[in-house]
């Protein structure tokens, strides 16, 4: 999708600002928001990452990370049926009118662990699979420029660049919100491509620079 959260080589919104010794949560709700997403294993349509890549660009820019979670979160229940916005409304006009009224406890926290955990499988490694990479170390490549309407991991500013392949990692599930025309799995080889600086950004770019970025081989053609 091209949104605003796709902001790699855009202009204007300053330097990007690291702080030091930075919390797990700045703030207790922060930390709830992440508890309420691992609790919730609903299916979302497009997945959680769309929600969050359709908000209004103004609403994006002024959130915080947690709020776009939060957005993504509320709007995934509703939209699986889980949720509707006159719940969600009647528990909010509580907690406006009575800050310090009591939040539900589930009265056995071992059975919410016991579910969470069969819920939320960990992410297995990549498995051996009888699909042979296309490319291998060295091989130059031309990322394909594409446009999909919902959420992908190719960024606007590295589509039909021309880069080299410096790693393969193996066979992983592409994460983009729906598969490329043609491709009939979401198993597919996983490569790291070096692209020139000067590729990407042209004679403004900083010189004897590069950027490694991990690409699904749908992502890539022969150059």
């Amino acid at each position: 999708m091209d949104g605003i959260h796709d902001m790699g080589g855009m202009h204007g919104f300053g330097p990007i600002i690291r702080e030091e010794n930075e919390p797990l949560f700045h703030h207790p709700w922060e930390g709830r928001v992440l508890a309420i997403t691992v609790a919730t294993p609903v299916p979302i349509p497009g997945g959680s990452r769309n929600n969050i890549e359709n908000m209004d660009p103004a609403h994006y820019l002024s959130s915080s990370y947690y709020e776009k979670w939060l957005h993504s979160r509320i709007k995934g229940l509703i939209d699986a049926g889980v949720l509707t916005p006159e719940e969600l409304e009647t528990r909010m006009a509580l907690f406006r009118d009575h800050p310090n009224a009591e939040t539900p406890v589930h009265p056995d926290p071992d059975a919410v662990r016991a579910e969470l955990k069969r819920s939320r499988p960990a992410n297995p490694p990549p498995q051996p699979m009888n699909i042979q990479p296309q490319f291998s170390h060295g091989d130059r490549v031309r990322s394909r420029n594409i446009h999909p309407t919902g959420h992908t991991r190719l960024p606007r500013y590295a589509r039909g660049k021309h880069g080299i392949v410096t790693n393969f990692y193996g066979i992983y599930n592409l994460q983009d919100a729906e598969l490329p025309a043609g491709c009939a799995t979401r198993q597919q080889p996983l490569y790291a491509v070096r692209f020139d600086a000067a590729e990407l950004w042209g004679s403004a770019a900083e010189t004897k620079s590069a950027v490694y970025l991990d690409m699904w081989e749908s992502y890539l053609e022969p150059a």
